[in-house]
């Protein structure tokens, strides 16, 4: 790989770039898909994007702390920066992933406030 990947560390992630990486729909499913915590290869994550657009996706959730990448030979692996996420940000994640798309005018969680 050309060019080293660089992180942010954990006390530089900012909440505006991690909603902004997790505010579109692609980037979000790949969030999704890394949930459980296991490292996965990019191929196995993604496998349907053109390579281009995978580049940008990744790019974004990486440089805004949502995800390391570590390249292994001719393989990206990803895994969610899920530790650093909710030291910085508690509950933010477990929200995100526990919502799914629906009309604006219902709620995520199914109990009243």
């Amino acid at each position: 790989m050309a060019a080293e990947l660089t992180h942010p560390a954990t006390d530089r992630i900012e909440l505006v770039d991690v909603l902004a990486a997790l505010g579109h729909p692609a980037r979000l499913e790949i969030v999704r898909k890394l949930a459980s915590g296991e490292e996965a290869f990019c191929g196995e994550v993604v496998p349907d994007l053109p390579r281009s657009s995978v580049t940008h996706h990744l790019k974004t959730l990486r440089e805004s702390g949502v995800i390391c990448q570590r390249p292994q030979g001719r393989k990206l692996y990803l895994a969610l920066r899920r530790d650093d996420l909710d030291l910085r940000f508690p509950g933010l994640l477990e929200l995100v992933l526990g919502c799914r798309s629906r009309p604006l005018d219902s709620e995520c969680d199914e109990q009243p406030l």
